[in-house]
This record gives structure tokens, sequence and C-alpha cells, in this order.
């Protein structure tokens, strides 16, 4: 007889082995029978080997945004009376219906968008718990949150913030007008005027080392490690702007040069953050955070008094936008901000001011 290797998941505390834990030893049992004892642990090895891997290339706002959508998914389940471990056609359209009705905590329903992600991270949450969910009941799902948004939108209903503003020359001026000569204010233009310049999402600047920013002949090479795929994570070229007052060249390094002339040599070393937070009396309080970039982002555009304020994504839609209103080419928008070529989220970036001048129909006859 044939000895079975033991489960590589341990029970839970209760000492009750969750769903995908027996299901793993079923599997490893199968393949104890096929192969034997010692190939099944190799086999067994190798799975913990992928879980391992996924977990070191799955990105942190990807797991939270799974979590946040688990807690969708139970508390659903709490108010209809489901079992939370039931991925059926009929509970998952029951969760779309209910999450553009009234599922957000304070009874308002989502927008379809905001359904759309909590429905594909409930299905992840469901499969990881060894829930078996089909590809058509999710797909039905999906046909019906999508028919219940376009009822929405004939019913004058528009849900959601919309798309961020985009950050624009205009804008770019008179921030860098507005910035103190102080070492905040040489921050905060480069800040602004590199993360125009490569697209930047507000985790980008806030993952940078000062080694990761090298001067070129050219202009800035800024290595972005951040990014969640193999485009995203590039070597952005920044030239030198034919403006002095919007070079983001010479901003970056005045701010760098000043940055180790009033705090000390210790900042030009290359492992010390490209961006630094500074409090309102003028002290170094280590490297920026994302939230940190988004909200100086936010606050810089109302001190340079642009209309709508832009937020940490304004930066990434505006060089989309005005590139192409410029006549760049696409693939190089996509390279430089670090987009699949021909992405979808790429061209909706590519924003039309208000369909007149920028009008497929226009001119034609």
């Amino acid at each position: 007889m044939t000895a079975t290797p033991p489960s590589l998941a341990p029970p839970g505390g209760d000492g009750h082995i969750p769903a995908a834990a027996t299901e793993r030893q079923t599997l490893i049992e199968r393949w104890a029978e096929r192969h034997g004892v010692d190939a099944a642990r190799r086999l067994a090895e190798a799975e913990d080997l992928a879980d391992a891997v996924q977990k070191e290339i799955t990105p942190e706002n990807t797991t939270d945004t799974y979590n946040k959508s688990w807690r969708v998914w139970t508390r659903f389940c709490a108010v209809t009376g489901l079992p939370e471990l039931e991925g059926s056609r009929g509970a998952l359209v029951a969760f779309v219906t209910w999450m553009l009705r009234e599922g957000q905590q304070n009874g308002k329903g989502y927008a379809s968008t905001s359904a759309s992600t909590h429905l594909a991270a409930a299905v992840v949450g469901l499969r990881e718990r060894g829930v078996k969910v089909s590809g058509d009941d999710q797909s039905e799902a999906r046909a019906a949150l999508e028919g219940l948004a376009v009822k929405l939108l004939q019913a004058g209903e528009r849900r959601g913030r919309g798309q961020a503003v985009g950050a624009d020359v205009e804008g770019l001026r008179a921030i860098v007008c507005s910035c103190p000569d102080t070492l905040t204010g040489e921050r905060d233009k480069a800040l602004v005027l590199t993360g125009f310049n490569y697209a930047s999402r507000s985790q980008d600047p806030a993952g940078l080392q000062s080694g990761d920013v090298t001067l070129h002949p050219r202009g800035l090479v800024v290595a972005v490690l951040t990014g969640k795929t193999k485009h995203s994570v590039r070597n952005a070229k920044i030239r030198y702007s034919s403006d002095p007052e919007l070079c983001p060249v010479r901003a970056y390094t005045s701010y760098r040069a000043r940055l180790v002339a009033e705090h000390g040599e210790a900042w030009a070393d290359p492992s010390t953050p490209a961006f630094v937070g500074i409090d309102q009396h003028g002290y170094v309080t280590g490297g920026m955070v994302p939230d940190s970039v988004t909200r100086a982002v936010k606050r810089i555009s109302k001190r340079a008094g642009v209309p709508i304020h832009w937020t940490g994504h304004s930066l990434r839609i505006g060089l989309a936008s005005v590139g192409r209103r410029n006549g760049k080419d696409g693939i190089a928008i996509a390279d430089q901000g670090g987009w699949a070529r021909h992405s979808r989220s790429m061209l909706g970036y590519m924003q039309r001011d208000d369909g007149w001048d920028d009008n497929a129909s226009a001119g034609l006859t």
C-alpha cells in the first residue's frame, strides 16, 4: 500500500482544514498513486514555490483590492443570507445587482467600474478558498452588470467621480510660478515637472531613489521600478525643455543640489529617496510615500489656482492627452508612460477637450 505524504497546508485554528488545503491534499494523494511518494512530495514543493512566486509578484495594491472586495462580498452575503463559500450564477448576479442598488456602506450603489472590480476580485477570493466558479456563471454576472449599467445611463444616472483631470502645460506654468523659493518649492516643482514627463503614478516618485534618476547629456533617465507590468518597469528618458522655466531636468538637478547644500552631503548618496518629505519648518522627514505624493500634487495645484485640482493620477493622464494633442506617436507615448502599446487605459487618457476641434467628422465635407 502506497503511503500518502502529509498535507502541506496546516489546519485552521479550529482544527478544520480549509477547502483549498483539502483540494491540495487530494491532488498530492493522486500524484502519490501515479508517481510514488517521493515524486508527489517534489511536486508539492513545486506547488509551494509557485504559490510563493505568485505572492512575490502580486503588487500590494492588488492584494489590498482583493481584501477590500472580499469584505464587500461577505457584507453582501450577510445582508442577503447567502453562504459565503458559494459562487453560483444566481449568487453572482444577485451580488452585482446589490452592488449597483445599495452596496456601499452608506446605502448608495457603486459605480459600475467599482462593481466590476469587486466582482472580479470576489471570484478570485472564492477560488482561493476552494470554491469552483464557472467561467459561464461569471460571464453571465458580468453581462448582467453591463446591462444594468446601461439602464442607469439611460435613466440619466451617472456614478463615480469620473476620470481625474489631466495635467496640462498651462497648469504646469501656473505651478512653476507659484512655487516659493524654498527647498519645498524646489521639490514641488521637480516632482510635478518630472512626473508629467514620464506619466508618473503616485507610487512612482515615492519609490525612486536618487540613484534611479541619472543625468545624461540629453536629459534625465528615470528608472521606474514600481510598475505592475513588464511595460511599466522602464527607463524613461526626459529631455531638456526648450523653455527653461518648464524644464524638468533643470528643476530636478536644482532641487537635489539645494537638498544637499541645506541638509548635508549624506543626501548625495544614491540610496537616499529621490523625493523627500519636508515639514512646515523645512525639516526633511524622510522619503515620500504614495499618499504624500497624491496630497502634494493636490496641494501644489490648489496653491497655483488650477481650476480643477489635480490628483495623483493627473500627471499620468496629462502626458497621454497633451502628447496626443501635439501629434506625438501613440507608441512613443506608450513607451514613455509605461503602457502596453495600444493600451485601452492609455487611449482613454487621450482626452478630447470638448469634441469640437478634435472631432472625427471635422473638415470631411
